[in-house]
């Protein structure tokens, strides 16, 4: 296959620099141009056609979120990832460019922290390759028939096979809906919220992998375009219908069940399946409180995390949802829980948010309720 061809923009030559250095020990990834801004980028996006963009925001003349507006208006797809800063403006700013039409971001590195470089470079690179085979599936003339993406199949194959569950009982009125999703979930999560009923009177629950620092905005920018009110989940939270809660970066989401409430939990305990928040967690509080009143999708994205614990959901008598191959940026976590047997139902991305608006009607009136 050819290599995954990348233009590099940011101001900063340092940057530049550092970020070039990332690709020069891979053999299926090259940098093929850089620009110190949007303007010279629109130019060399034209003439080079690089299969990834690799973008900073705060830059002179043209920043990243003009740029990004530009180049959606000449209907260039070429997938861009965006550097980001920590700073609150830095994680707003970078909600502003995913709504732009940017596709993933990373947080920009320090040069002088080796073991932050070491960490990024390799997220770096897997965003690359990920988007990157993305773009080249689009320009099938480039590329063989059917491409083998390692990415996706190499966690996959160390799967056993999984033991057969069946149900213990059929579902009954749903009366949660838990998600949980990663690479590709922003812009996912931007297509299926703003398309769900304002009388959805049930609670969603959203773990979505993503740093400390970033939730928040993010869910400020959901909340804008969706009709139910989206916000980042808060210690205490109480579980209701018609709001989306979103698990805050770094910290694990799951349910308590008090005497008059169930409320949401935050807790620092270790990542689960390499993550924090982790779908995993989310997922087995579900299945213990809701049993066969749940619902959960699992979504887009690398790794298997949530791909166990939905089986809890399913054996509980939960309906479980994943999202098919072809409308998911990586086919892993959605690939794993399916091939233990624990999916109901395949979907595509623009099925997700009918089938979600169908719980409201669909589900029997509940005889009694739990909560």
């Amino acid at each position: 296959m050819d290599s995954i061809s990348v233009l590099i923009v940011d101001d900063s030559p340092l940057m530049r620099k550092l970020i070039r250095s990332f690709f020069e020990k891979t053999n299926d990834i090259e940098v093929v141009g850089t620009a110190m801004n949007g303007k010279f980028a629109l130019h060399k996006m034209e003439s080079l056609r690089p299969d990834v963009i690799i973008l900073d925001l705060e830059m002179p003349e043209m920043d990243g979120i003009s740029f990004l507006k530009e180049k959606k208006m000449k209907g260039n797809e070429i997938p861009v990832i965006i550097l980001s800063s920590m700073a609150r403006r830095g994680a707003r700013v970078t909600m502003e460019a995913i709504a732009a039409g940017a596709s993933d971001f990373f947080l920009k590195p320090s040069a002088e922290d080796d073991g932050e470089l070491g960490k990024v470079a390799g997220q770096i690179i897997q965003l690359v390759r990920i988007y990157g085979n993305l773009n080249k599936k689009r320009r099938p003339e480039r590329i063989p028939e059917e491409p083998p993406i390692r990415f996706r199949a190499e966690p996959l194959r160390e799967e056993a096979p999984a033991k057969k569950i069946t149900p213990k009982r059929a579902t009954e009125r749903i009366e949660v809906i838990a998600i949980g999703i990663s690479t590709g979930g922003p812009n996912a999560l931007r297509r299926i919220l703003p398309n769900l009923r304002s009388d959805l009177d049930i609670p969603i629950l959203v773990v979505q992998h993503m740093p400390r620092g970033f939730t928040e905005e993010f869910a400020l920018s959901l909340d804008r375009i969706c009709p139910l009110p989206v916000k980042q989940a808060d210690n205490g939270d109480i579980i209701r219908g018609g709001r989306v809660l979103i698990a805050p970066g770094d910290l694990h989401l799951s349910i308590e069940d008090r005497r008059l409430a169930r409320t949401v939990r935050l807790d620092d305990s270790p990542p689960v399946n390499g993550h924090k928040p982790s779908v995993e967690i989310l997922f087995s509080t579900v299945a213990k409180l809701y049993q066969n009143h749940a619902c959960a999708l699992i979504m887009t994205g690398m790794g298997k995390d949530g791909a166990a614990a939905i089986g809890s959901i399913y054996e509980e008598g939960g309906m479980t949802i994943a999202q098919d191959s072809a409308s998911s940026v990586v086919f892993g976590m959605p690939k794993v829980a399916i091939e233990r047997g624990f999916i109901q139902r395949i979907a595509a991305l623009d099925e997700i948010p009918d089938l979600i608006n169908s719980l409201k009607d669909s589900a029997p009136p509940a005889v009694s309720s739990q909560a």
